[in-house]
Order: C-alpha cells, then sequence, then structure tokens
C-alpha cells in the first residue's frame, strides 16, 4: 500500500506545473525545486493545484484507447487487442482490472492533502509588505484560501470515483512518512465514505465562486460541489448501496451497503438535487439549445455545463480513434450497440418496434433528435457524404476495422476536422451538467414521492430543450412506469458519458443487462438508397454478481493486511 498512501515530499516534488499562456490549467513540469520553494511560494502553490487538476481523467480514450462505454451496452470496441474486452469476456480480476484506478486516485488524493497540509505556509508578505502592492495581496490572499476549497472538492471527486467501484476505502486526509508503516490501514465504511465526501461538498459549496472569470474557466465552483453532493446521494439512495444479499454472507457488508432508513436518504437526494438545481438556475445556468454544442470545442464554456476536464492541449487522437475507417486515418474504435440505438424513442415518444414494418423498413427516420446527433447511422450525412454502413460500402464489411454494429460514434467527434492536414481542436470531458441534476431530481422524488409535480416538471425540461423537442412525460403513468421512463431518459441524454455502466450496477440491473449480447445491425442495400436492415448479436458479454464492485488490487491487499477484499473475488 505504501506506493499510494505514503507521501513523501522531496520525492514528489508535488508535481508542480508551470502555467502556459494557453490557460491556467494547461501543465508543463518543471523540476529542481526545494520542498521549502514548492510549499511556501504562492506562484508554485498556485501551479500545485492545476496539477491536481490534471489528476481529474478524461473518458475519452483512457481504457487502453477505448471508452469505458465499451464495457457497457452502450458500445462495442472496434479493435479485439484493446484491454476493454476483457471486462466484456469477464476476464478481469483483482490481478488484472483495465479500468485499476486505485493508485492513481490514491495518488491525487496524497497530492490533495499534501498541498492541504502546507497551505497555510504560503507566504504573501511580498505583498502584504509592500504599501504598492496591497490590492494584489486581498487578491492572492482570497486564493490562497478559494485553493483549499478546490482541492478539498477535487479530493471528494476522488473519493467518489473510487467508492463507486469499489464500495468503502481507506479515507486518507492526512500525509504519512518514510516511518509509518502501511501494514494495517482498513477500509473506512461505505457510510462514512459518503459522509466524508458530502461534508467536503458543502464546505467547498460555501466558500467556492459561482463563477469565474474566461481566464480561469475549468476551476471547481460551487454548484460543481452540489452536483457532486447530488451524484453521491442518489447513489447512496441506489439499491446496490442498500442491498448486500448478492455478497452471499459477505463479513463486511458495512464496507458495500449501508443500513438505516432507505427512505431518508432518497429524500437526502432529492434534497441535494434540489439545492443544486435552485443555485444554477438562479446564477444563469440553462440547458444548452444545442445538445450536440454541449460537447464540442466550447464545451467548458456551456451554459449548463458545471464541469469538465479540459484537454490540455489541440489534438485530433478522439476522432483518429473513432472516425470511420472510410475516411482516411480514421480507426472506428467506439462503435454503438444496437442496444442503445433501440432506446431512442419516436418523435411522437412512442417505443421504436422491429415488428413494425413502417419503423423496420426506415428505421432512422422520425426518432428523437438526440439520435442523429449521438450516433452515426447507415446513409446519413456525415463529413461531406453519405454514410456507407452497408455490406460492400465504404464505411462497412468486409472492411477491416470497419464497424461490429453498423454505427459510428458522433458524440464528442469534431467531425469538421481533416485528419489528413493534421487539423486539430479542444477536446472537453463533461463531468457535471444541469440535465443531470433534473433526472437525479425526477428520479429520487419518483421514489419518495410519487405523483410529485416536479418529476414530470423536470423531467419534461430535459426532453423539451430546442432541438430535442420530445413528448414530456404522460400524468398517467404509476411509479414503476415512471421509473423505467427516467432510466431511459438517463440512457439516452447522457450516452457516452460514463453514467451507463455505473447506472446498471446501482440500480441492480448489469447481472441482466450486461450479461447479455450486444447487438448490431446488418445493412444490405437493395438499390441506391434502398436497405434491408437485420437486427444481430455482436458479442456475448459476462457480467457476473461480483462484478457490482472491483476487487481490490491484489498487491494492495498484500502490502495492506487490514484491507479485506470485496466479497466472491476470492
Amino acid at each position: 500500500m505504501k506506493n499510494y498512501l505514503s507521501s513523501i515530499l522531496p520525492i514528489i516534488l508535488f508535481s508542480v506545473f508551470l502555467v502556459s499562456c494557453e490557460g491556467y490549467l494547461d501543465p508543463e513540469v518543471m523540476t529542481d525545486l526545494t520542498v521549502d520553494q514548492a510549499t511556501t511560494e504562492y506562484s508554485y502553490s498556485r501551479q500545485r493545484v492545476a496539477s491536481i487538476y490534471s489528476d481529474v481523467i478524461a473518458g475519452f480514450l483512457n481504457i487502453d484507447g477505448a471508452m469505458l462505454a465499451s464495457a457497457s451496452d452502450e458500445s462495442e470496441h472496434t479493435l479485439e487487442t484493446s484491454d476493454i474486452q476483457n471486462f466484456n469476456r469477464g476476464s478481469w480480476n483483482e490481478y488484472v482490472n483495465p479500468d485499476n484506478v486505485w493508485g492513481t486516485y490514491y495518488r491525487a488524493i496524497r497530492k490533495a492533502n499534501q498541498f492541504l497540509a502546507f497551505s497555510d505556509n504560503i507566504n504573501l508578505d511580498q505583498y502584504k509588505n509592500n504599501p504598492t502592492q496591497q490590492e494584489a495581496y486581498q487578491v492572492y490572499l482570497k486564493e490562497v484560501n478559494r485553493y483549499k476549497y478546490e482541492v478539498r472538492f477535487l479530493r471528494a471527486y476522488f473519493y467518489f470515483e473510487l467508492i463507486k467501484r469499489y464500495g468503502g476505502v481507506p479515507l486518507v486526509t492526512g500525509l504519512y512518512s518514510m516511518e509509518d508503516t502501511f501494514d494495517n490501514i482498513p477500509r473506512n465504511s461505505l457510510a462514512d465514505c459518503i459522509t466524508f465526501i458530502v461534508n467536503e461538498c458543502d464546505a467547498a459549496a460555501e466558500v467556492l465562486p459561482i463563477r469565474y472569470a474566461s481566464g480561469e474557466l475549468g476551476r471547481a465552483t460551487s454548484i460543481a460541489a452540489l452536483a457532486l453532493k447530488s451524484r453521491v446521494l442518489l447513489y447512496s439512495a441506489s439499491e446496490l448501496f442498500n442491498n448486500a444479499s448478492w455478497a452471499q454472507g459477505y463479513a463486511k457488508p458495512e464496507l458495500i451497503s449501508l443500513s438505516g432508513d432507505r427512505n431518508a436518504r432518497w429524500q437526502d437526494a432529492a434534497d441535494a438535487a434540489k439545492e443544486a438545481i435552485n443555485l444554477a438556475e438562479s446564477n444563469g445556468y440553462y440547458l444548452s439549445t444545442n445538445y450536440r454544442n454541449i460537447f464540442g470545442v466550447n464545451a467548458h464554456s456551456n451554459s449548463e455545463v458545471f464541469f469538465t476536464r479540459r484537454q490540455p492541449d489541440n489534438s485530433n487522437d478522439f476522432e483518429r480513434a473513432n472516425i470511420s475507417v472510410g475516411f482516411d486515418l480514421g480507426n472506428s474504435g467506439t462503435t454503438p450497440t444496437q442496444n442503445l440505438v433501440d432506446a431512442y424513442e419516436m418523435t411522437d415518444g412512442s417505443t421504436f418496434d422491429w415488428n413494425n414494418t413502417e419503423h423496420a423498413s426506415n428505421p432512422y427516420s422520425n426518432r428523437d433528435p438526440r439520435l442523429a446527433m449521438t450516433i452515426v447511422t447507415n446513409y446519413s450525412n456525415y463529413k461531406g457524404r453519405r454514410m456507407e454502413s452497408w455490406e460492400g460500402g465504404l464505411d462497412g464489411k468486409p472492411i477491416v476495422h470497419s464497424t461490429k454494429t453498423g454505427y459510428y460514434l458522433r458524440k464528442y467527434v469534431n467531425e469538421e476536422l481533416d485528419l489528413v492536414t493534421n487539423q486539430t481542436s479542444a477536446h472537453s470531458w463533461v463531468i457535471f451538467r444541469l440535465a443531470e441534476l433534473y433526472l437525479n431530481y425526477a428520479e429520487a422524488l419518483n421514489e419518495i414521492e410519487p405523483g410529485n409535480s416536479d418529476i414530470k416538471k423536470y423531467y419534461d425540461k430535459v426532453r423539451n430543450r430546442n432541438g430535442v423537442n420530445m413528448p414530456g412525460l404522460p400524468l398517467s403513468l404509476n411509479q414503476s412506469q415512471t421509473r423505467e421512463r427516467i432510466y431511459n431518459e438517463r440512457r439516452v441524454e447522457f450516452a457516452f458519458e460514463d453514467h451507463r455502466l455505473w447506472d446498471l450496477r446501482r440500480w441492480m440491473m448489469a447481472t441482466t443487462i450486461l450479461a447479455s449480447p450486444v447487438k448490431g445491425v446488418k445493412v444490405t442495400r437493395l438499390s441506391p438508397d434502398q436497405f434491408n436492415y437485420t437486427v444481430i448479436d455482436v458479442e456475448p458479454r459476462t457480467f457476473l454478481p461480483k462484478m457490482f464492485f472491483y476487487p481490490i488490487p491484489q498487491n494492495e491487499v498484500y502490502i495492506d493486511k487490514a484491507l479485506i477484499q470485496n466479497p466472491l473475488w476470492n
């Protein structure tokens, strides 16, 4: 465990970064600093905060060139050699995990703890004692105090990313030295971890600003803190965090589940979402009038986005990975499944049905507009031509690495880039946005007070945004039917945003849905503009109950004898 808990300043040199002219969070590595310089000088302290922001993981290509969506029923990754396939085959465990973020996030937490431990040592005397620098002194003094709460928010975010994967984890908030031992540090209960995250979010929300000037975009705000609180409390009320029966008599159920009044947790989740909504709406945040633009080059400044992980450099790596092989330098990568495509309703709000001959003959007509803004379908206009996903077409089989599912990814892809001339653009991974708060609120409220008018109000807001304009929630639905609508709305609204895999786990639906084959469509060209579509099985998938939570990495268990492995992994 020493590799993630030890906090030795000289070795790390605080991962100090210089700020480039591109923006506050664009780092360049700097070395040859003393510990005293790194901990006391204002400019270096500012850069240390930037280095902690850089530990927020973007979900573009982080699983061996794949998105985590390809471990869910959202997509199938084209390359068989990618580690993401280990999830789908069920060939992952405590020794090999394609998404092993345990050490990654504990290193980030260690950096946060280092900053917080020495934050009171930051020396502003050169400004304080200079009569001509009093205005600057007040600005820097305020910034230094704010940095503490930005870092506390980031640490809370890292802990949430851990508990959604592992359950209760060791809550480390102080520093360790080379003299400390690391063989008896136990996991905290899941309840302890949730309480810690919520308290940190509340503290950060009290201090952090609601917005920043353009030069400071990307930093944590009070609304981002409340959005994290909303998400963690929604998880805490969900089925997985309140049900240990699947764990077959696990000796430490408090590590993976909660006890007490679940209805109170649903109420807390509803209240937290509404608190965040009220603060956001009263301060100028609103649903974007262009759904596609939420994920474009200006995502970090979009009207409904609270927090993103903006990539430090312009690039075209994501486009090269995911644009069809039918275009020069495209590699297909993340190919959406038929399972996901079928979840998009008809424009009248009815369910798409392959048994309906009209639907089946023209399956992408009169569909929820978010389908076309998320997924590239056969014969749609894309990058200056019609897509040819049929067998024998430019984008279809038998071309090597062509789509297995009949579809390609559009969300997050900047299709305007010319890969041949190496054009690049900015990319920002969206982490918190207003639509999530609306659906968090609707979901929690439906569990605690079914029939409350706010359920329809906030569900409808997501579907009624300009450019989407889908019908609202019917008034005749009961609680169970409303729950199904909310689940499906999350599925289509947040496709490829790293929600689906965790939603299926927390709803305890993963053992059914993620254990079923992912589907695609075989496209046969009948005439220049007529096609036959046949649904096919693309790949069998494996998901066992033990996979509700990741296993603790075995090398950590070997070192720390107090670490108890998650159920069913031994």
